[in-house]
């Protein structure tokens, strides 16, 4: 005895010569069951484009993106796709996105003033230039370490400054905060949260946002999620960066995460900012 969807195909390879009413009679078929799987049955060539673009998005990335990104990045080509059909089609093809990795913890105990968590987790900003998160993470290369110390805008989530260094020294944070100060115009005091490692206890620290109408903020202690728009910065850098290649040296890894902050910044898009990167963001907004 025939399947339902063996009569089905049976009679989509009939109907060019018969009437679809007498085959729908004969093969006993309810005329909506036979529209369901029929449509099954071309569901494969369907979303063939898709697949192929699905495919080249993820590489072109690197596979830096997840569904959520890649949906969005095909919506941005043209091709409208569920988040759904996204994850089926990438769990066909094999593909998946990269696992985050923790961050190195910079906090030695109280080393100097701790300042109240203002930020309180109020991630969202409605200017640039309102509100600044820092950090510093940790890499390794062949016994070598190097140390990133960037200032990412809450308002489009853009790393507006950064600085690479060997040694987690006090000029490490004082040449990004100088660096970060350049963007600001007139008028404009954004409030600077960081955890409470050692280096933003330090009296010179304070003194230089004191110097420069910056106001400071700390995560309460042992609290990482006071501070997660650094925290998942650090954790995308990694995982979509650093763990995808093996370096021989740290001048080379310093080079690929110089590329990649400007990869991050211009190219990679973000699901919250419509499906733009905070570049683009931040120039469409103005505009």
């Amino acid at each position: 005895m025939l399947s339902t969807q063996e009569k089905v195909s049976i009679v989509n390879e009939l109907r060019q010569e018969w009437s679809l009413s007498r085959l729908l009679i004969a093969a006993k078929l309810p005329r909506s069951t036979f529209y369901y799987h029929a449509k099954r049955l071309v569901a494969p060539g369907r979303y063939q484009s898709a697949r192929t673009l699905v495919l080249k998005i993820y590489h072109q990335h690197k596979g830096r993106y997840g569904y959520r990104r890649i949906r969005l990045a095909c919506r941005n080509e043209g091709i409208l796709l569920n988040g759904k059909t996204v994850r089926k089609l990438m769990k066909e093809l094999g593909i998946s996105s990269l696992i985050r990795v923790k961050k190195y913890r910079s906090y030695k105990g109280e080393q100097g003033r701790i300042c109240d968590n203002l930020l309180k987790r109020q991630f969202g900003a409605e200017h640039p230039n309102e509100k600044w998160v820092t950090d510093v993470t940790e890499f390794k290369v062949n016994g070598k370490k190097l140390y990133l110390s960037p200032i990412m805008d809450l308002y489009n989530g853009e790393i507006i400054a950064y600085n690479l260094a060997t040694r987690p020294l006090p000029s490490m944070v004082k040449a990004m905060l100088t660096d970060a100060l350049k963007v600001l115009t007139e008028g404009e005091h954004p409030l600077l949260h960081s955890d409470q490692g050692w280096q933003y206890q330090m009296p010179r620290w304070q003194r230089w946002l004191k110097d420069n109408d910056i106001i400071q903020s700390m995560s309460r202690r042992g609290n990482c999620l006071d501070n997660a728009a650094i925290e998942s910065f650090f954790g995308t850098l990694k995982s979509e960066c650093y763990y995808l290649n093996e370096y021989k040296n740290v001048d080379d890894l310093r080079q690929d995460i110089i590329g990649y902050i400007d990869y991050y910044n211009r190219l990679r898009i973000k699901e919250k900012l419509g499906g733009l990167s905070p570049v683009q963001y931040r120039l469409r907004q103005a505009a």
